[in-house]
């Protein structure tokens, strides 16, 4: 029931994110490339939620050693990882526009970027033929140092100065009020995207334990 009324204000929301993006937001100097912008930006901010969520189920799991903990930050990462490559792709967009090429070492993009390999990299893990108890052991310490990259992403053009805009932290920057109420929508609608899909997802995952669960008693 959650996730059924999740989806529906997800598809609600984001309904009226288009409508804002294409006839509220006023046209950018960039052009109108710039309103992938406010998919980028939305996309972004919950791939940390993820890898956020990501850090409490697996210190949660090391402390209570509940498989339900575990699920909870494999499904976040999932849907991070997600999230951050549809981040990756809108912000490459973006960038062959505003600076004329698609990627740029910048501290900001090779952070994120790391991270992205780091979250990929712990799903491989996760994917691994390994005892349950002990890959769950080995995921948990990795998604809490993994969680370590986060907060450079998050702050990179503060630490070293960066040619990506400064996301959230811009307000203020003379960025017209309608850009700000497009992007706040955007977060919203995301939110409702991503808590539905979190959801449906460490369902699913629970009932592929049970299953599994159930396939070993009947072989024993």
């Amino acid at each position: 029931m959650k996730v059924k009324l999740l989806a529906g204000l997800a598809v609600a929301a984001l309904l009226v994110h288009q409508y804002m993006i294409w006839f509220y937001a006023p046209i950018a100097q960039s052009g109108p490339v710039q309103k992938i912008f406010y998919m980028h930006l939305p996309c972004s901010w919950w791939a940390l939620m993820s890898f956020f969520v990501v850090f409490v189920a697996s210190i949660l799991y090391l402390f209570k050693r509940n498989d339900v903990f575990d699920r909870i930050a494999g499904a976040a990462a999932e849907i991070g990882v997600l999230f951050a490559t549809l981040a990756l792709i809108t912000g490459s967009v973006w960038a062959r526009a505003e600076w004329g090429h698609w990627w740029l070492w910048d501290p900001k993009l090779t952070t994120a970027l790391i991270m992205w390999y780091v979250y990929a990299g712990y799903l491989v893990l996760r994917s691994t033929p390994m005892g349950r108890d002990r890959k769950a052991l080995v995921c948990a310490v990795l998604g809490i140092v993994a969680f370590l990259d986060v907060p450079l992403v998050f702050f990179a053009a503060k630490l070293w100065g960066s040619a990506h805009p400064d996301g959230l932290a811009r307000k203020g920057s003379g960025m017209e009020i309608r850009m700000w109420h497009t992007i706040f929508a955007g977060l919203i609608a995301f939110g409702f995207v991503w808590g539905g899909m979190l959801l449906a997802r460490i369902r699913q995952l629970g009932k592929q334990a049970d299953l599994e669960a159930q396939l070993v008693w009947d072989d024993e």
